[in-house]
């Protein structure tokens, strides 16, 4: 994924996620590539260490959002998934 692509997903500023992605670089979590398609464009992966650290997470992320949704129903989270990626659409064009 280019810079410019997950500065546009994740609704950042590219200013701000430079940053982000520097202090990740400097620990080792992520590396940056330039494109072979694009010289100009740099490509982000995560590292071996970035990766191993996302599957530890994955357990805590998980009980985290079961724990926040616990008392939705079904029914209630589909509407807040809904609703909320029509918000995140939304603020994506402003």
């Amino acid at each position: 994924m280019s810079i410019n692509d997950l500065s546009r997903f994740l609704l950042v500023s590219r200013q701000n996620l430079t940053g982000l992605l520097s202090r990740l670089e400097r620990d080792g979590l992520i590396e940056r590539t330039t494109s072979e398609d694009d010289r100009r464009s740099r490509k982000v992966k995560l590292s071996t260490q970035g990766q191993a650290l996302w599957q530890k997470m994955q357990d805590p992320i998980h009980a985290f959002y079961d724990q926040a949704l616990k008392d939705l129903s079904f029914d209630d989270r589909l509407a807040f998934i809904h609703y909320f990626t029509k918000l995140q659409s939304n603020m994506s064009k402003l």
